[in-house]
This record gives C-alpha cells, structure tokens and sequence, in this order.
C-alpha cells in the first residue's frame, strides 16, 4: 500500500525522494507528498494523481533541503486529497505513515481538546499533533517520538521528520514493513529495498516493534522492549532491470512475457541437476510426519493454493484445507498437532496473511511460507521460507508471481508423494521431466497474443464473463476472472463447470462470454457437456485447450485458443499464460490503468 522515503544525505533531497517513489508506484497510490528541513526550516508539497503532478508542483513551488521524508498515499481514512495527502505536519512535526492507528479518534479528541487544530480527515495527522504535544512539554524530539509511539495502537509504519533539526529521522516498525539504507556519510528509509536500490544495497530490515533513531552517522535501534539492538546489515542486490519496463507499454506486458525464463529458474533452483530429484533449502520439509496442510492466503495466492490443493491430495493422499487468510483468525480454526501450516504471499508482508502465521505459531507443527522477498516478514517469521524467484513485479495485476508460486506449490506437492511412498523414484523423475518443459511450452502460449487480442477486443464491450474449469482448472478460472475484473473492471465470475445448472447458467445469454479452461483430460468431456449447454442457450463460447480438445469439442464454439499440450497434472501454470494475456488486452482496449487499477494496491499491509 502506501510507500515511505526517507533522506539524510549529502545531496538536494527533494530530486531523490520523487525517484525513490517512483520506484514504489506499484504498491499503489492516489496521492504523494514530500517534506525537507533546509536552514533549520520545515516544508512540504504535495499533490493529488499520479507522482508527475508532485514533480510539475516541485518545478514550480521548489523544495531545498539534504534532509526530508517522502509518501505516496493509498487512501483509509479521508478521501484522495491534498489536504489528506502526507507528510502532515503540526508546528514542528513532519510524519508519514503506512498502515492504521486504530485508536485516532480517541487521540484526537483529547488534542482538541487540548487546542490542537486539525485540517484533515487521517488518522497519521494525530500522530504528528501527539508528537508536537509532546515537544511542547520540553521533550527532546527522540523523547516525542518515544512517547507518540508508546500510545498509538494499530499497525504502521511511521518516519518522522523534525524542523531544527538537519541530521535526524526517527522510523518506527509496527505492523508494516520497513527498512533502513545505509551509505558513505548517508542515510536512507524506505518501504522496501526496490526504493533505496540506486543509493545503497546495504540494507537493514527493522523488527516488529523496532524503534530507529537515524542521523548520517548511522542507526540506533531499540526494539518493542526499549533494548539497544543491532539488526544485521545485509546486501540485497536488486534486479533493476527488472524493475523497468523493459520496451514494453506496461510492466504486466513484461511480466507475462518473462514467465518462461523466471519460471525455468525458480524450477532449476529446486531441482537437481540430473532432473531426477528435488532439493529443498534448510533442510527441506518432512512431509511423513504430517497428517494435515493448512494453506492460507490472499487474491491470486489464494487461488494457486486452491490449485496446490488438488496437487497435494492427489499425488500425496495428504488433506488440505485452503483459507482465505482474512478469515482465517477470526473462525478460530483448531490446528491440530500434525499440521503443516503455509503461507503464501507474493511480497511476504500482506497484513492478514501474517495475521494468520502468528497464530498458527505454537500450534502448528511447522510453519512453511511461500514468497517472492526473502527478507519479508512471513519469510524472517517461518521456520522455512522456499523463494519463488520471480524477481520484482511491479504491476498490481499479479502474474508471473502466480506461476512461480504455483511452480514452488508443485514442487511441494511431488516431495510429499516421494516422501510418503506414492511416487517412485522413476515416477518422480517422470513427472519432474514434465514439469521443467513447462517453461518451453509458455513460449508457445505466449504466441497466441495475436488471436487473444482478438477475442479481447470483444470482450472489452462486453459487462459480464463467466469463467469455467473442472479439477485444477476450476482454480484457475477464479484466478481469470480475478484478472479480467481487476484490471478491466469489466463484472467476471468464476465457477467449477459442475456448478453451471446450480445457478449462474441463469446468466447466460448472447451477451455474456463464457471462458472455459479444458485442456484435454479425464474431465475434459464432462466441461465439454456443460459447454453444449452455454450454447445451447445462445451464450458465447471462448475455450482454451489444445489439439486434441480442439478436435474434439468441435467448432461450434465462439472462439477457440489452441494451446500447447500441458503435462498432466500441471496444465494450470501454462493455462495461466493465455488468462493474463486476454485481461491484459481486454483492459488496453478499454483504456484503464494496467498497471495501476483503481483502488487496488500491490502490497496489502492492512487489514
């Protein structure tokens, strides 16, 4: 969600904090901010939309300064305005802020009361009013910020700024991520290293509950006890390359694009290199004392959990429970004492997710995370973390992420069968042969964009999709229409094939597309019968199989992709390719935001 910059350097910060949110636009965002300190005094612009709007603000209204702090605002409380955009500010108090302070309104109350004016509907300017109350009894500024902290209640992550004082941020962790940059006399904040990567690679990720007094000379952190700590400096190299657009009109297009090469990549990295064996990290996990998986998740994760599900029961003959992770908690859920608990997470920092591993935490066997950033929050707070290496994805619309997670999930799956006696040796190699040619395959999927952005164009004029699939593939039409309707806007619902008479064939009608997922399998004639149906009552047929599908359902169809053959039971990681590229296209020809759908964030670090 929201993105947080900070600056101590030897430089005009005002040109680096705009770059360094740039580089978190993905995370989402309607407004942005920056604030300095230059000769003692304390200023800040602001501006509504896109972070060009701040930076024509900044060619006219200027900002000098070595020292500042910058946000880019994903709305909560308060509509997307300059007066709700960050940094706010109260007498000498600068502060940006990702994340809820769920007791504001109380706070706020008691600083009106107390004279304190207010200008904006946040809950962050209590923050900077509380801060400022403090300074006014004679606090220091680390004694302000100290006891700002200690009475605020929810999840954030906080950086303050103070007027007077050129050398100084204070950054505080609670909830959400932050991390701090360190260079030659210089000091940086930021979200996440992508932020900092053109200043520094040296970075150190604050703890929850990690307090951070930063001046150029370094960081003096404490953690939820008041402990003086020292968190390790690590060197995080960051894929820049991959962190731009690369030639294409949109990071999503270059996302969908590099799937077989980070795909290939991800798989290399756990399996041997005879293609026989697999080799998990840190001791891999031991699946034969394991009586139950709990899968938790959010959005797409979700959906490739869903998928694992089938992978899992299938091929280990071990149950799987799928939880969508912002009603995990909340159920209470028993966990029994053989449960492998995983969670999957694209960023590794997704709030609800990591509300659901702490408390599985002392009630799981173990506790098995599944993420893009090693150095995330669910990763530190796993007992094993297993890397899907897709490198940066910027676009909010998740994709390649997707298919790595679902590489990382099989993988997953075919070392429990090995382990629990349900694959041989040559079983196992058989089907670890199948799945490293799903990279080779993509490319041909990936050829189709051509006749997808044909049925795209159709489907741009469109209100409402139906999506369908049986087995595996049911998952992956809810991922479709997940796609399609976050991007496009355009209304699209998923359904297991099996379900059409139970109620959404009600909808079906000449003006309503029905995508339907049936690579050729066992269930292949069982989708192709409740295909018949949509058609029978004049509703628009798009399947997506392959040769022999094709040959067999006919051509009485709408339109029908022609895909590569998949490899049992791995058809959904390639069937993915041709869903992304249709709600891509369907969203260019409708004009919308790819990269930046309305209200959507990349990282969701809130509940």
């Amino acid at each position: 969600m929201c993105g947080i910059v900070g600056v101590l350097g030897d430089h005009e910060a005002a040109p680096i904090l705009v770059q360094a949110l740039a580089r978190l636009e993905y995370r989402g965002y309607d407004s942005a901010g920056i604030a300095t300190v230059s000769g003692g005094q304390l200023d800040r612009r602001r501006a509504v939309g896109k972070l060009v709007n701040l930076s024509d603000l900044l060619v006219h209204e200027p900002l000098s300064g070595k020292a500042g702090i910058g946000h880019t605002r994903w709305a909560t409380h308060g509509a997307p305005t300059v007066i709700n955009a960050h940094p706010h500010c109260a007498g000498r108090v600068a502060v940006v802020h990702n994340g809820i302070i769920e007791n504001f309104r109380a706070l706020r109350e008691e600083l009106s009361a107390c004279g304190a004016g207010f200008e904006s509907d946040t809950d962050t300017e209590t923050v900077a009013h509380l801060a400022q109350a403090y300074l006014d009894e004679g606090m220091t500024p680390q004694q302000a910020a100290e006891a700002t902290l200690k009475r605020l209640e929810g999840a954030f992550a906080l950086l303050f700024l103070f007027e007077g004082e050129e050398d100084l941020m204070i950054a505080a962790r609670k909830g959400s991520p932050l991390a701090i940059g360190w260079g030659e006399g210089e000091m940086f904040v930021g979200s996440d290293a992508i932020a900092l990567a053109p200043m520094t690679n040296r970075i150190t990720y604050l703890d929850e509950g990690d307090r951070a007094t930063i001046t150029r000379a370094g960081a003096e952190i404490h953690d939820a006890a008041g402990h003086l700590v020292n968190r390790p400096v690590k060197t995080v190299e960051i894929d820049l390359a991959r962190a731009e657009k690369g030639g294409h009109k949109h990071f999503m297009a270059k996302e969908i694009a590099e799937q077989p090469t980070v795909l290939g990549e991800a798989l290399r990295h756990y399996v041997t290199d005879d293609g026989k064996t697999l080799t998990l990290p840190d001791g891999g996990i031991d699946f034969t004392g394991i009586d139950r998986i709990s899968m938790v998740a959010c959005g797409t994760a979700y959906y490739a959990c869903l998928t694992a599900k089938y992978w899992v029961e299938q091929l280990a003959g071990l149950p799987v429970d799928v939880d969508i992770a912002s009603e995990f908690r909340y159920r209470e859920p028993p966990i029994a004492k053989g449960t492998l608990a995983m969670f999957v997470s694209q960023s590794g920092e997704t709030a609800d997710t990591l509300a659901a591993l702490r408390y599985c935490k002392d009630r799981a066997a173990r506790i098995v995370s599944v993420v893009n950033v090693p150095e995330s929050t669910i990763a530190r707070e796993s007992d094993l973390a297993l890397p899907i290496l897709a490198g940066p994805e910027i676009g909010v619309a998740s994709t390649k992420a997707f298919t790595c997670q679902l590489a990382v999930l099989a993988i997953c799956a075919l070392e429990a069968a090995a382990q629990r006696g349900r694959l041989d040796a040559g079983g196992l190699a058989r089907h670890l042969d199948d799945l490293m040619t799903v990279p080779g395959r993509m490319n041909a999927a990936l050829a189709l964009e051509n006749d997808i952005t044909a049925a795209a164009l159709d489907l741009a004029e469109t209100e409402d999709v139906l999506f369908l699939g049986r087995g595996a593939m049911f998952a992956l039409a809810l991922e479709g229409a997940l796609k399609l309707k976050e991007i496009s806007y355009i209304h699209a619902e998923g359904y297991a094939s099996g379900e059409l008479k139970h109620g959404p064939i009600a909808l079906v009608d000449q003006t309503v597309p029905v995508v339907v997922c049936a690579p050729y399998d066992m269930l292949f004639d069982k989708t192709v019968s409740n295909m018949q149906e949509v058609m029978a009552r004049g509703g628009k047929v798009l399947l997506i199989t392959d040769a022999r599908g094709a040959a067999e359902a006919g051509s009485d169809t709408w339109r029908t992709l022609v895909m590569p053959e998949a490899p049992d039971p791995f058809a959904p990681i390639l069937y993915a390719v041709p869903l992304q590229l249709l709600a891509y296209h369907t969203a260019v020809a409708k004009g919308t935001d790819v990269d930046q759908p309305r209200n959507l964030a990349k990282s969701v670090t809130v509940e």
